[in-house]
């Protein structure tokens, strides 16, 4: 599709929070922030016209491959929030977007991620068939620590093991970003979640899975490991207060 001409560099997009996106305690879910992160990305991508419709004339799509959350504070249910995004580098197959939610005029949560673009049919890298040059870039941060590469403990105190589910997978055939940390968080202490001790996240995408794949969740308190055939596809880390 042709860039909107309501296209600007710098968007953003309301949103109320339903009970559906909330926890038992009222507050938005981890998964809904990043689900909400991933959603006005898509539509800013739309407007620009390097959408993964766009992108799949070249056999290409956007793929996460790190993630930086930073909590002040969560929104609760019936909140209306406000989540600005911009791109900070694009370059080649790679490209940082930032990502901000406020409640009214107050900062609650800084994010800023870092995606390859992968050829669809080879599933390796490649570089964007797409032009970008009307994207404006802006080298203006929205956390306070850089996405880093997680170092992954030698040991863990704990294993569960899962099977991907068609619930699992999206458009681009392969599990939703998104799910990896929800299947974190479902084996992580309950407690740290219900009573908002968690201050950010850090999550690094190695390997994709697909549909019926077996897996094993590796943890400790706040470090998680997923492997598939005892390879790394992915690596969390919970920072708490």
């Amino acid at each position: 599709m042709p860039v909107s001409p309501n296209f600007t560099s710098k968007y953003q997009h309301n949103f109320e929070i339903g009970f559906q996106h909330c926890y038992p305690n009222g507050f938005l879910k981890h998964t809904e922030i990043c689900n909400l992160f991933q959603i006005v990305a898509g539509i800013h991508a739309d407007l620009g016209g390097i959408s993964y419709l766009d992108m799949q004339e070249h056999h290409q799509a956007w793929v996460l491959s790190r993630m930086r959350v930073e909590i002040t504070k969560l929104p609760k249910w019936n909140d209306v929030v406000t989540i600005k995004t911009w791109i900070k580098t694009l370059e080649n197959s790679r490209s940082i977007r930032c990502l901000e939610m406020y409640l009214n005029d107050e900062k609650l949560v800084g994010c800023e991620t870092f995606w390859v673009v992968i050829n669809t049919k080879t599933r390796r890298p490649d570089s964007l068939a797409l032009p970008h040059e009307h994207f404006e870039k802006f080298d203006t941060d929205s956390i306070s620590n850089p996405i880093q590469k997680i170092t992954i403990p030698e040991e863990f105190t704990f294993k569960n093991e899962k099977t991907i589910q068609l619930s699992d997978i999206d458009i681009v055939n392969h599990a939703n970003n998104v799910k990896y940390l929800e299947w974190c968080l479902d084996v992580t202490d309950i407690r740290l979640v219900l009573n908002n001790h968690i201050k950010a996240i850090n999550l690094n995408y190695i390997q994709e899975l697909n549909y019926k794949d077996a897996i094993e969740i590796h943890h400790t308190e706040s470090s998680f490991l997923i492997t598939k055939e005892g390879k790394s596809c992915f690596a969390l880390e919970i920072e708490t207060n």
